[in-house]
């Protein structure tokens, strides 16, 4: 009889942290899509008019999302228009973007635009990411998003534990070393979060997440 009492107070405490935790998202998300994401939104259209870039100032890409629902990442485009057929077009390198955890370093990438390194850089390609938190396809916190191929780069039984929660804008990966912490080892610092989760990790992630985003740690 304790045990189930127990089993039920886990339930009904974790029910109530998701509550609060999809409060908090919606009222960041409003205001991250007010004072960040929109004046942002602005300032790069005006760019990209200027540099004659054609086409939409975002990116939306495919994602993985709670329980493998696929969505629409949006991000600001840092990239040209065709940037995974150019990629893919270099077999060498695209197998190098592979095995450097699916990433490549600024200098290298021949997909980023004139201005792509630098919204990397800063942060600022994920600030359209508001409205994905609006939208309930993201939490701000939380594991962050993967493209399909790279759910093969968890076992069975972590693949379902690790799409077990919403994915989110920031998490413990990013203030753990973010690109600089690749495959396997990425696994097990995501899924620590999936653990471990609790208001205090989502303060402890969201304080180190604007010390990293300030240092420029581990962007690219």
């Amino acid at each position: 009889m304790e045990i189930i009492k127990m089993g039920n107070l886990r339930v009904i405490r974790k029910s109530i942290f998701l509550g609060i935790k999809r409060l908090f998202d919606i009222c960041v998300g409003i205001v991250g899509t007010c004072i960040c994401f929109l004046p942002a939104a602005l300032v790069i259209f005006i760019i990209y008019k200027i540099k004659g870039y054609s086409g939409s100032i975002f990116f939306k890409q495919e994602r993985l999302g709670l329980n493998g629902k696929k969505f629409k990442i949006i991000k600001f485009r840092s990239m040209v228009e065709n940037a995974e057929e150019v990629l893919k077009s270099n077999k060498e390198l695209y197998q190098k973007y592979i095995n450097n955890g699916y990433k490549l370093l600024p200098g290298e990438d021949p997909r980023l635009t004139s201005i792509g390194a630098f919204i990397r850089r800063t942060s600022i390609d994920e600030l359209p990411q508001f409205i994905n938190i609006l939208k309930g396809d993201m939490s701000f916190i939380g594991p962050r998003p993967i493209i399909e191929e790279e759910i093969q780069e968890y076992n069975d039984k972590d693949r379902e534990k690790f799409l077990s929660v919403k994915p989110g804008a920031t998490g413990y990966w990013q203030i753990s070393g973010r690109s600089n912490v690749s495959y396997p080892e990425r696994c097990n610092v995501e899924l620590y979060y999936v653990d471990n989760m609790s208001a205090v990790l989502d303060f402890k992630i969201l304080f180190m997440s604007f010390v990293k985003v300030f240092m420029r740690s581990g962007a690219c």
